[in-house]
């Protein structure tokens, strides 16, 4: 039974995703082609996040090995997790990411999940104090204004959110981009996403929890509470969880409280269940610390997260379907 993230387990999260960062293939591009010259391969599309079979879980393994380092800096991976970064962290490389965002037919590129692990990575970066860190700030800089400008040209036109349980899901998205925004002092983008969080959610209530869907590896009900739990004040927050899901303490609905099925891991739609189990566990621990001590609530929560992480920290590895993004969600969940 694992309950926290312990230097083992940071190292073996740090030799699986080193082992996928640099591996361009298998790859599932999403790319759109304006013409010929547009048919390229994953390295020459992107010069810095061509690896882990996708560029957003490329991105997401890059802010794992650095968060990683930084809490564990005599980790036996910390020298090539350096060099890796180094390596790829270069203004050439990043002036070729941008150049691919910079084209008209990619404004809408990885919305908005890769979108907030870009940010979620800006983060990390921003707020750890060695001098190779602060480079590989300075160096992203490029991207990370990128994808602020883009949350703040559409957050505003954006009507509905959109509440499913994969890259689609905004209030993940919401989640990671406010965290950065808050650790990065951006005041403009923090409130921004809050009022848009306020307008898509404050009157959500009686939440039926109609999940999961057969390739979700997000909540859609937890994540909106975890985005909740961040933008309202512990007095209205604890309101408007009690109207979201009135009966938690009873353990309804159900479904919350128990792990999804995972019938083949080598099917990487059906694989992401792994990835629901994992995302559940950081939620519940997350909506657990913000209940009032002694809360039966709080009690249930994290009782349903350590049967989630403990049907799902085995399976991180073993199939490149999960093996390439599952550490990043293991991570959170123990860290939570």
């Amino acid at each position: 039974m694992h309950t926290t993230l312990t230097a083992a387990l940071a190292s073996r999260f740090a030799s699986l995703a080193l082992a996928h960062l640099t591996r361009e293939y298998p790859n599932r591009l999403t790319h759109s082609l304006a013409g010929p010259q547009d048919v390229q391969g994953p390295r020459a599309l992107h010069p810095v996040f061509y690896g882990s079979y996708d560029w957003h879980s490329c991105v997401h393994g890059y802010w794992l090995v650095a968060h990683l380092l930084e809490r564990f800096p005599d980790l036996p991976e910390a020298p090539r997790i350096v060099a890796v970064i180094d390596e790829h962290f270069t203004e050439a490389n990043m002036a070729g990411e941008r150049a691919y965002l910079d084209l008209a037919h990619n404004r809408g590129f990885e919305r908005p999940y890769g979108w907030a692990w870009l940010l979620a990575l800006a983060g990390q970066l921003h707020g750890m104090k060695t001098p190779e860190a602060q480079r590989w700030s300075r160096t992203l800089t490029p991207l990370t204004e990128a994808f602020v400008e883009r949350f703040e040209e559409f957050l505003p036109k954006a009507t509905y959110p959109l509440r499913v349980g994969t890259h689609f899901n905004t209030a993940f998205a919401l989640t990671l981009a406010l965290d950065f925004a808050r650790q990065t002092s951006r005041a403009g983008l923090a409130r921004l996403i809050e009022e848009t969080a306020r307008r898509w959610h404050q009157g959500d209530a009686g939440c039926q929890a109609w999940e999961p869907s057969g390739d979700e590896f997000l909540s859609p009900s937890l994540m909106v509470a975890v985005l909740m739990s961040r933008v309202l004040g512990a007095d209205e927050f604890a309101a408007w969880f009690e109207r979201f899901l009135p009966a938690l303490a009873a353990r309804e609905p159900a479904t919350l409280f128990l792990p999804a099925t995972v019938t083949d891991r080598s099917d990487g739609k059906i694989a992401h269940l792994d990835g629901l189990n994992l995302s559940r566990a950081w939620c519940q621990r997350t909506l657990a610390r913000v209940l009032p001590e002694g809360d039966a609530r709080a009690h249930a929560l994290r009782e349903a997260a350590q049967t989630h992480l403990d049907t799902a920290l085995e399976h991180v590895a073993g199939d490149y379907m999960g093996e390439h993004w599952l550490a990043s969600f293991a991570t959170l969940a123990l860290e939570a």
